[in-house]
């Protein structure tokens, strides 16, 4: 018990920057990973076998929102899934960082693996609406469309943005997030997306909650690019 609290102290000391992190992120997505990363640690885990175990977490549970009619059972088990998958995709950073053992294979894998997951996320909510929803308009089918287009520009533009800023500038300090900055891109984590799925099997319910996510989105999509774009001019 002792060495475990020791790593995870260790972990504690060596987390990444608050900067542009929400706060899902900053107090319930890495500290859960950072107890799974602990945990990984002690029973000598490596970062790629904790990358994949949070797919084996995420894509079942999203096969089942396109296979199955939605319901409470199913509501639950998705977010539980998608959240304990997200929790496993902050372990295995913080895992590479106390071991040492990051790699360029590894944040590869890891980021092929965000990317298919935005792009599978919405897709199967398509195929769900379109099965198993009684939607207001058909139009409402455009919806997941464009909430993946959103969520996987800011993927891509924020990872290039970054690795711009790497070549072009010398590193920044970090500095503190400030605590609005943190609530107000509570909409736009991909945590949050996870928990709306507690809503689907109340057809009303999560339309109105997954159009609401939409909106944030693309509203923060717009203000991400424009500030990136000035960042690297």
């Amino acid at each position: 018990m002792t060495g475990f609290i020791e790593v995870l102290r260790h972990m504690s000391a060596a987390q990444k920057p608050a900067k542009g992190v929400s706060v899902y992120t900053l107090f319930v997505n890495r500290p859960a990973g950072r107890v799974l990363a602990a945990l990984a640690y002690r029973v000598g885990a490596t970062p790629n076998q904790l990358t994949v175990l949070g797919a084996l977490f995420t894509f079942p549970a999203l096969a089942a929102v396109a296979l199955v009619r939605p319901g409470p059972g199913l509501s639950v088990g998705v977010c539980a899934a998608l959240a304990v998958g997200f929790a496993l995709d902050a372990a295995d950073g913080q895992l590479a960082r106390t071991q040492r053992s990051g790699s360029p294979s590894g944040e590869w894998l890891d980021h092929v693996l965000d990317c298919v997951k935005l792009v599978t996320v919405h897709l199967v909510v398509l195929v769900s609406f379109y099965r198993f929803f009684s939607l207001p308009d058909p139009a409402f089918l455009l919806a997941p469309m464009l909430f993946e287009l959103a969520a996987v520009v800011i993927f891509f533009a924020g990872i290039l943005t970054e690795q711009l800023k790497r070549q072009t500038a010398a590193p920044v300090p970090a500095q503190p997030a400030p605590a609005l900055r943190s609530l107000l891109l509570l909409p736009v984590d991909y945590g949050v997306t996870c928990l709306s799925f507690l809503f689907l099997g109340s057809q009303h319910v999560f339309l109105s909650v997954y159009c609401a996510l939409l909106m944030a989105h693309l509203l923060f999509m717009a203000a991400f690019l424009v500030k990136w774009f000035r960042e690297l001019r």
